[in-house]
């Protein structure tokens, strides 16, 4: 599970941290996908590519609309390259809104009612 933590309408960026122990590069095409998917984004884009013995890091991104907690799955899907296949990845996506800051303050003077 990855959580993002954060204020109402802020963007909050969490990384996940990928490893190929081997010897081949790995690629993987990334899918959100659930009822808030389109709150969360992969700014990198959607292909990741790990070469021999390295890891990567990925960035998501979430930006809060609603007060309520969101939730997405990332799922990355390898893609067969040179011989070598690597496993379904699947992260759980969730949000938690914190604090609420205004946008803007208003003041208005009216009477609170009339004869």
């Amino acid at each position: 599970t990855v959580e993002f933590t954060g204020a109402l309408h802020a963007t909050v960026v969490k990384q996940v941290c990928l490893k190929n122990p081997s010897t081949k590069t790995l690629t993987y095409n990334a899918i959100l996908v659930g009822r808030d998917a389109d709150d969360f984004s992969l700014p990198k884009g959607k292909t990741i590519t790990i070469a021999p013995k390295r890891q990567t890091t990925i960035n998501v991104e979430f930006t809060s609309r609603f007060l309520r907690p969101a939730e997405a799955v990332l799922l990355l899907i390898s893609k067969h390259v040179g011989g070598i296949h690597g496993v379904t990845l699947t992260f759980f996506l969730k949000s938690e809104i914190k604090h609420i800051e205004p946008a803007d303050t208003l003041k208005c003077k009216s009477p609170c009612y009339e004869l």
